[in-house]
């Protein structure tokens, strides 16, 4: 086991040791090197002014040997080990010989899209990022999901697309293949250990190490991608005595295609998920494009956002509408239950001390389901729900054989309601069904009132939620019949 980390700084190599390990990068980059390009806006991860660059040799099947994949992150929740392996580009970084400027850079002044400028160096990490990605001009919508976690307040995004398009028209490539070879080079398979200022965070590398490091520190706060727990730190300054990361487990990475389900590793992040859940799923990939901007989905998890326990995440009530199943692993042994039954009450969960959530099924769809989840909040990108409902009907024709719905955002823990579910299964899907269902629903929620929307508010917009469903999956041309849901 190592006391230290090691990663590239741009081109430089960097070693660690003896670092407080909840310092966050950001922290790093403004203090002890005195890079003060990377601004702190926010410190939650929200605005983008901190926005930095993690490169990694290419790992996904496929990848020619020698390339590198760049990760556009929020620094200032990202603790410093995350580095570990890793080429950290910050806004200093970006430069071509013999230019004053990278042509990213240049684009922004092209177009005029910096004015009190605080908010460019993150933009110009985006628009990098995506420069490096794209394999081709991506169209607006592409260029709005990668700049969707950055935020403006005087220059207008027009200016800032039209940079970002020009930007992608003309990459500037870079010498992966050296900066693969001198990752590995420095590559240490060993765990880490780092100590200091009251904290203690070990990295493991393996599942069975993980269990028995879990085991002999119970209440140790397990750390995946951070985004929830580095606000516990940046806005709560919280003391974390000992850390367990999951950032090198070995095996909690993997998504495993099933004949009848899809395998979600702890460590899977929302950015790799999305393509798998795009084919079958399409509604569920869509709103995790919303709840999180590229580069909280570059580090949040799936696991994670279920293992917190909170009462707003927004994928519990897709995975309990889906029937999915939550898989628990600790010294003694591995269980599994469903997502709904895994929320106790509010921030509790079913897991054991020195348990974590190994890996989250999500059943394949089955010949005349129809799935649909919608997030209803005040913003539409990045922004808490007020309701986030999500329904899964399985119909014989047009009756509707079985019928599973979550809530979430409005109650203490995510909700499934099952008195509705009764009420729509083996009724035909029509006026009377919904009306009738309405009702059950109104009646079974009990949701609460606070500064995102009051009771009633949730109440009427989950009713109307449910006609939406039905608006959206009954042909009133046809009696009976049934529209399609376009994938």
């Amino acid at each position: 086991m190592r006391d230290s980390i090691a990663f590239l700084l741009g081109d430089t190599p960097r070693t660690l040791r003896g670092v407080d390990p909840t310092m966050t990068v950001l922290e790093y980059l403004r203090g002890p090197e005195r890079r003060c390009g990377t601004k702190e806006g926010c410190a939650e991860g929200d605005c983008g002014a901190c926005t930095v660059v993690l490169g990694r040799p290419r790992a996904d099947p496929g990848a020619a040997p020698g390339t590198m994949t760049y990760e556009p992150v929020n620094s200032c929740i990202l603790f410093l080990h995350a580095l570990d392996g890793c080429q950290l580009l910050t806004v200093e970084d970006l430069h071509v010989h013999g230019a004053k400027l990278h042509p990213v850079q240049q684009a922004m002044v092209d177009h005029h899209a910096s004015q009190c400028g605080f908010c460019t160096p993150g933009f110009v990490m985006s628009v990098f990022a995506l420069t490096q990605s794209a394999a081709s001009v991506p169209d607006r919508a592409g260029i709005n999901t990668a700049l969707a976690g950055n935020l403006c307040r005087c220059t207008g995004y027009l200016p800032i697309v039209a940079a970002a398009k020009a930007a992608c028209a003309a990459p500037v490539s870079r010498d992966d293949a050296t900066t693969v070879q001198r990752l590995r080079a420095m590559r240490d398979p060993a765990p880490v250990r780092l100590a200091a200022a009251g904290t203690t965070l070990f990295v493991p590398t393996g599942v069975d190490d993980l269990v028995r490091l879990l085991a002999a520190h119970p209440d140790a706060t397990i750390l995946a991608g951070g985004t929830d727990v580095g606000l516990w730190v940046t806005k709560q300054h919280r003391r974390l005595p000992v850390i367990v990361s999951l950032e090198a487990v070995e095996g909690l990475d993997r998504i495993v295609l099933c004949e009848d389900r899809i395998e979600i590793g702890a460590r899977v992040t929302l950015e790799a998920l999305l393509p798998v859940l795009a084919g079958p799923y399409p509604a569920f990939a869509a709103m995790l494009r919303r709840f999180g901007s590229r580069q909280v989905r570059m580090r949040a998890t799936l696991c994670g956002n279920v293992a917190n326990g909170s009462p707003i995440g927004d994928t519990p009530p897709a995975l309990i509408a889906l029937g999915a199943e939550v898989r628990l692993r600790g010294a003694g042994g591995a269980r599994t239950m469903p997502v709904e039954d895994f929320f106790l009450g509010y921030r509790q969960t079913a897991l054991a001390l020195g348990e974590f959530v190994e890996r989250i099924d999500i059943p394949r769809p089955r010949m005349g389901e129809r799935f649909h989840v919608w997030k209803v909040s005040k913003r539409f990108e990045q922004d808490i729900s007020a309701v986030c409902g999500a329904f899964r009907l399985t119909l014989d024709g047009a009756t509707i054989a079985e019928a599973r719905i979550g809530f979430g955002g409005i109650a203490a823990i995510p909700f499934r309601a099952r008195a509705t579910e009764a009420t729509l299964t083996g009724g035909l899907w029509h006026e009377a069904t919904l009306a009738s269902s309405r009702e059950t629903l109104a009646r079974e929620l009990t949701p609460i009132s606070d500064m995102r929307a009051s009771a009633d508010y949730r109440r009427i917009v989950a009713c109307n939620l449910l006609t939406k469903l039905h608006a959206e999956t009954w042909s009133p041309g046809a009696t009976p019949a049934l529209a399609e849901i376009a994938a």
